[in-house]
């Protein structure tokens, strides 16, 4: 029972002297980032839909990815892409394991909802079809 105690008594001095602290800066740091994203947004307007310091899509959840993906890298990096839901999990799961990207925790779900509705795969082709043409024939001169 001693040593349980003992053990308990080291975790918690562990825990307040090194866990803690680093997690309260961590959080600090993050509300921190959203504070100033907050800013970013109020003082960059969006204009035809597109966030003009970004160009992102206005949508919801453009906050949480303006202050996560530009965190580490340019918009332009997500707004030159196009996937599925499936294929931007897996693009966060490399980045987490090879880029050091957190854990998303709750906000991971908002942010593949936005880029999945917003940067989905287009299927239009080379250009769209022409439509309500007056075709014509050429004749032949002789």
């Amino acid at each position: 029972m001693v040593i349980l105690m003992l053990i308990a008594a080291i975790f918690w001095v562990f825990y307040t002297d090194t866990i803690a602290p680093h997690a309260q800066k961590l959080q600090i740091e993050k509300d921190q980032k959203l504070q100033e994203q907050k800013k970013t947004m109020e003082e960059n307007p969006i204009k035809d839909g597109i966030h003009v310091a970004t160009g992102f899509a206005e949508g919801e959840g453009l906050e949480m990815v303006i202050a996560t993906c530009t965190a580490c890298h340019s918009a332009k990096l997500v707004t030159q892409n196009r996937a599925t839901r499936e294929s931007w999990e897996q693009m966060i799961r490399w980045m987490q394991k090879t880029q050091n990207l957190w854990d998303l925790g709750e906000q991971e779900e908002i942010i593949l909802d936005y880029l999945a509705k917003y940067y989905a795969p287009e299927n239009t082709g080379r250009r769209k079809l022409l439509t309500d043409i007056e075709w014509y024939e050429l004749e032949e001169e002789d």
